[in-house]
């Protein structure tokens, strides 16, 4: 499922003393089985811009564009692009409020009118694809479970409604490192599953650049860049004024190139830098 958003403004309280304009002539394409990061400092207009995309929120002007289907027409019916937009907002957990696991994962396919054996066969693969054993899970209350264990079943919840697109606003926001490199590792499984287009918010660098295809950098309601990571991450200096960064391995090969380093500056992982490194002392 393709995304185009073409001139998009969103002014909250339009026309009072607190008129404020969240977004301003946004403009950027997500193709389908797409992997977009979407990254900028608090308050550039990402969370904003993600409502959009399932129509939470109604764009002041401009027009999104769902496979085709203009969402920002006036009086669109909005009920089948929800079904294939998915949206899992931070702190998921917090919206967990069934007795089971089994039932609050199960609630989205339920209203979605299927049969029960339907609902069953998606239930139990979505609590298996976000890494939890569904027989050892499936009675259990939500609450008794960690922090990330409680996330990975808001996002099985999303996930059983067979989204073709899904859109996760920091989804390891207060995980410990452990639990986020096991939610990020499960969303990059789901998207090489199932080829879902896949939208990431994030403040990791390290973790966009790792993860995803393409890169949209919001600043202050406005697209400042967009690209591939390599292409993106070479801006330093523009993303430093705009209070971003690029991930920390880059900054070290960065430094060693202006030492007179024979390597590339233009690494993104640790992964690229320990083989760029391995060649380099191998040439020695």
């Amino acid at each position: 499922m393709s995304i185009i958003v073409e001139n998009l403004t969103h002014i909250y309280n339009p026309n009072t003393p607190f008129e404020t304009t969240a977004l301003n002539d946004v403009s950027f394409q997500i193709d389908k089985g797409d992997f977009v990061g979407l990254i900028g400092h608090t308050g550039s207009g990402k969370s904003t811009l993600i409502q959009h995309l399932n129509g939470l929120l109604k764009a002041s002007s401009g027009k999104i564009l769902v496979n085709d289907f203009e969402i920002t027409k006036k009086d669109v019916k909005l009920r089948e692009i929800r079904q294939k937009v998915g949206l899992v907002f931070q702190y998921p957990e917090h919206q967990l409020f069934e007795e089971t696991i089994y039932k609050d994962v199960a609630f989205g396919p339920i209203n979605l009118d299927l049969s029960q054996e339907e609902v069953d066969r998606r239930v139990r693969e979505a609590i298996q694809l976000v890494g939890l054993s569904f027989e050892d899970v499936k009675e259990r209350s939500p609450f008794e479970l960690s922090g990330g264990q409680r996330r990975r079943v808001a996002i099985a919840g999303v996930v059983a409604m067979r989204p073709e697109v899904l859109i996760l606003d920091e989804p390891t926001a207060g995980l410990d490192p452990k639990g986020r490199d096991e939610i990020l590792d499960q969303i990059k499984a789901l998207h090489n599953r199932y080829k879902m287009t896949v939208l990431l918010v994030s403040h990791s660098m390290e973790d966009i650049a790792r993860l995803v295809d393409k890169i949209v950098v919001m600043h202050r309601g406005t697209v400042a860049l967009q690209g591939r990571p390599r292409e993106v991450f070479q801006h330093v200096e523009l993303l430093e004024s705009i209070g971003l960064a690029i991930p920390q391995i880059t900054y070290l090969m960065r430094r060693l190139k202006a030492m007179g380093k024979p390597i590339r500056d233009d690494v993104l992982t640790i992964e690229e830098a320990k083989t760029e490194i391995i060649n380099w002392l191998r040439r020695k």
